[in-house]
């Protein structure tokens, strides 16, 4: 599917429509040309369209936007990193797009020099038809002591000149990429050549994400200050967020201690002044159901990106799967590395799509509204898409209909529908 797929006709969808404000209990969606045309209640459709006006449907069906995926290594069986044609990357692309991503970053990890240039050349191709909405590297400039589900030995001090060629090999679509502040050469001025890896992203269009990290909330609040001073200088591509960003929130950070903050306290307290917009890998494995109830209650969803994760296992069965160059074994749902005898290690990434989290949130008290704003309309944001992540006329016509579980009924993008 490419965005150049259009509807031929005008599309009228009813439901309990979800708007960026509120949940219309009897609404009507009308996409017309691969946007949305009006939205409102049912029973003040402009006659133009009142003839095409469905009836009423099952009771809690719901017509949300499209759902952005910041962070997604793959799905489907098959993963991002680990893809050398184009059609193992849409392999993934189709599974998430079916069950209601219709926006989705593909997020590479950390590997050798070579390895990280050829998978950001494949996937900018896949940018180019539309398939793709952008580029995520996380890393190779991350903590080794919370390397998570990565391996440590493809880490690397700060390099400006490498987040350069990792640019230029992704043709200008490389949106994020997940450092560590306290990693030389990251945010103090010190990286190969001039300047730091801060710098270099935001030169070449990309938003900084604080993730992978140990280190002291002192060294987070200034990476923070020095990558909103570099977003909002207007040194990044034009429209991109003037947030950076923090990568899953908790998971692959130092935990939070009272008298040692740490990374997580100083990403709570960024995002709570509107200078950080966080990542939450919502599924009901990485965080408790408390505490994303705090981080909404805290920051609010205009500061909270809802995220997967997800990796090749995600809509597929338990078994053993690949992330890079780990080893990944799936068990009731949940991935942990592999280790060499056979043992279980840290979680390695998601299973889930973002509809599921989306149903997860809700599940944990949060109002729809808030979750789907969490899971559209704030990373749309995050890429400077204001075409995107909304019910709202003149965004591309990307809609989600779901049935009272919150399950996917029909997936609609530019219009068209793709899945049903």
């Amino acid at each position: 599917m490419t965005t150049a797929d259009t509807a031929t006709a005008d599309v009228v969808l009813r439901g309990e429509v979800v708007t960026p404000t509120e949940v219309v209990p009897d609404g009507a969606v009308v996409l017309s040309a691969g946007r949305v045309a009006w939205v409102g209640p049912a029973a003040q459709l402009p006659g133009r369209w009142s003839d095409d006006l469905p009836p009423a449907p099952a009771p809690g069906t719901t017509v949300l936007p499209g759902l952005v995926d910041l962070h997604d290594h793959g799905g489907g069986g098959s993963s991002f990193p680990d893809a050398t044609t184009r059609d193992e990357a849409l392999v993934a692309v189709r599974e998430h797009l079916r069950h209601g991503t219709t926006s989705l970053v593909a997020s590479l990890v950390t590997a050798p020099r070579d390895v990280l240039l050829a998978r950001a050349a494949l996937l900018a191709d896949l940018v180019e038809s539309g398939d793709l909405v952008g580029i995520h590297a996380e890393g190779p400039f991350l903590s080794a002591d919370r390397c998570g589900a990565q391996n440590p030995a493809d880490m690397l001090p700060g390099d400006p000149a490498l987040v350069a060629d990792l640019i230029a090999a992704a043709r200008g679509h490389l949106v994020t990429m997940t450092v560590a502040p306290e990693v030389p050469g990251v945010a103090d001025g010190s990286g190969a050549g001039s300047g730091d890896v801060l710098a270099a992203l935001v030169a070449g269009g990309a938003v900084p994400s604080v993730g992978h990290t140990d280190a002291a909330a002192e060294q987070v609040d200034v990476a923070v200050h020095r990558a909103r001073a570099l977003l909002t200088g207007r040194l990044g591509a034009p429209g991109r967020s003037p947030r950076p960003t923090a990568t899953h929130l908790f998971n692959g950070m130092r935990p939070l201690h009272h008298r040692d903050p740490g990374p997580i306290a100083a990403c709570l307290g960024a995002a709570a002044r509107g200078d950080l917009v966080v990542e939450l890998v919502a599924d009901g494995t990485h965080l408790a159901d408390g505490t994303v109830r705090a981080v909404f209650d805290l920051v609010g969803p205009g500061s909270i990106a809802l995220v997967t994760d997800a990796m090749a296992a995600a809509g597929m069965a338990d078994g053993d799967y690949r992330l890079g160059p780990m080893a990944v074994r799936v068990g009731g749902g949940v991935a942990r590395i592999l280790g060499d005898d056979g043992s279980a290690g840290a979680i390695a990434g998601g299973t889930a799509h973002l509809l599921d989290a989306v149903r997860t949130v809700v599940g944990a008290g949060i109002g729809l509204v808030a979750a789907v704003r969490a899971a559209a309309t704030t990373p749309a944001e995050v890429l400077g898409r204001p075409d995107l992540g909304a019910l709202a006329v003149g965004r591309r016509a990307d809609v989600v209909v779901t049935d009272e579980d919150l399950a996917p009924v029909a997936v609609y993008r530019a219009g068209r529908l793709v899945s049903a």
